[in-house]
């Protein structure tokens, strides 16, 4: 762990690893949300009826929910340069094959893979956690997130100007191509500038490896049942694409993703029993379980803060287009103000995190966000447009903080499955994303707010329930000693 003085300023060590940290992830998710601004332009270059586009808005973060676990594996195990440039390479080729799409088939499909790149997040939480101690990790854990973040804004601001530039039926095409040639740029830089560690320390990787460790038996079957949404959140996406749907697959094919996510659960549940089979027979020692109802709790949260937002990013230059009259280029800058505030905010929750506890920190915030998608319910056409800009930037403060304030506690709970904990976690933002959006292709958008500010008072209720992290937690080296991580 780097003992520097923290400085942002500074470019140096520990700081270095963080700017890294957020430059990368700022890429995927100006990769990521390349679509929202341009959704008029594409729609109507691809010829898209309006069911097509809100199907291409789901299909954008659905991948991400398994790509997410299977990332926070691959990072626990393999590290997070590796892992991190290997991500930014490949996602970069669905993100050229959308900028070619030539009708919603196409579109629909690259759309679905470029989900791949959300998964970036978590290696950067596992990474920041190595580097930074402790008393120190909400607030670079907020840097890292909301300055990241921020890449869906540069999104919404940037891309319909380059789009103008390039000029043309195509312009589009070209500003989304760019995005992709930064994520291949930046592999190489992120690979060739990072390590996993500080000189002298040591990753910590799994005991064994195809499923998340838990310590107790009664943490395993919360465990499978905390798996239960993430398919139910894919099976609700088959259901859109059906003929029930928007009818981008046969009745037959929706049955048939049907039964092989069945089987992919019962698959998932025996991976996980492999895994900690021995806890049925061999209690774990005191000093080295941790509680799985601590990640539960942030799954919850993280579903009504990082969900909302992802749902509320694809869709906010469409509200503001048809609410107010605004055009696409003037409703993208409009609605990059949600976006903008996670320059402050969740870098603000991280640090308030490490100042006056975890606990009480998402309390506050989570109350904030209830009441912000409260007022966005009731925005109309009546109000003056700066209120209702304000409006969703006050909203967006509690939400992006509590995300902060999510993180600066998900690498508290066991350092060698920060990863896989990142994973499920992030994972549930993706859960909630998709559940949000499919809420919203059935109702309005005042239900949708409201559908939102219900969920996070559920996210209330669950965080009465978490512990405030506290003392050490232990790992065990390869020498076969025990280091103890100060956790607060």
């Amino acid at each position: 762990m780097s003992q520097e003085k923290f400085n942002l300023l500074s470019f140096t060590g520990k700081m270095k690893i963080l700017h890294l940290s957020w430059m990368v992830f700022f890429i995927t998710f100006f990769v990521w949300f390349n679509h929202a601004p341009l959704l008029g332009a594409i729609a109507a270059s691809l010829g898209l009826e309006k069911a097509q586009v809100k199907t291409l808005l789901i299909l954008n973060v659905a991948l991400t929910i398994p790509a997410r676990i299977l990332i926070g594996m691959l990072t626990d195990k393999y590290g997070p340069r590796i892992t991190y440039a290997a991500l930014l390479f490949v996602s970069s080729i669905p993100c050229f094959m959308f900028a070619m799409a030539d009708d919603f088939a196409q579109a629909a499909i690259a759309r679905f893979m470029m989900g791949f790149i959300g998964a970036g997040f978590v290696v950067g939480i596992r990474m920041v956690s190595e580097w930074f101690p402790a008393n120190e990790l909400g607030t670079a854990e907020g840097i890292y997130g909301g300055w990241g973040n921020f890449g869906s804004a540069a999104a919404a601001m940037l891309l319909p100007t380059i789009a103008l530039l390039f000029g043309g039926d195509d312009g589009w095409r070209y500003a989304i191509g760019v995005t992709g040639a930064l994520s291949l740029v930046f592999s190489f830089i992120w690979y060739l500038n990072v390590s996993d560690t500080p000189k002298g320390s040591t990753y910590f990787k799994p005991k064994k490896s195809g499923g998340m460790e838990v310590t107790s038996k009664g943490d395993f079957y919360f465990l499978l049942l905390m798996k239960i949404p993430m398919y139910a959140a894919l099976a609700v996406l088959t259901w859109k694409l059906s003929p029930a749907g928007v009818t981008l697959i046969s009745e037959a094919a929706a049955n048939g993703i049907y039964i092989a996510l069945i089987a992919i659960f019962i698959y998932d549940c025996y991976g996980a029993w492999r895994v900690n089979q021995e806890i049925f027979h061999t209690p774990v020692p005191e000093m080295h379980r941790y509680k799985f109802k601590q990640v539960a709790v942030l799954n919850v949260l993280y579903f009504a803060t990082f969900g909302s937002e992802l749902a509320v990013v694809s869709m906010l230059p469409l509200f503001f287009s048809e609410t107010f009259g605004l055009d696409p280029v003037k409703a993208g800058l409009v609605a990059s103000a949600y976006a903008f505030m996670n320059l402050m905010s969740r870098p603000g929750g991280g640090w308030i995190s490490d100042r006056f506890g975890r606990k009480k920190t998402l309390l506050i915030l989570t109350a904030g966000l209830a009441g912000g998608y409260a007022l966005m319910a009731m925005t109309n056409a009546s109000w003056p447009l700066w209120v209702a800009v304000v409006v969703a930037m006050a909203c967006s403060f509690f939400v992006q903080a509590g995300e902060g304030a999510v993180f600066a506690a998900v690498p508290l709970i066991k350092r060698r499955l920060t990863g896989q904990i990142a994973g499920m976690t992030g994972a549930y933002g993706n859960v909630g994303a998709v559940i949000y959006l499919t809420v919203l292709s059935m109702v309005s958008y005042q239900a949708f707010f409201l559908v939102i500010a219900a969920t996070a008072v559920v996210g209330f209720i669950a965080l009465l329930a978490m512990e405030e992290p506290k003392g050490h937690m232990a790992e065990i080296k390869d020498d076969g000693t025990v280091e103890l991580i100060n956790v607060g």
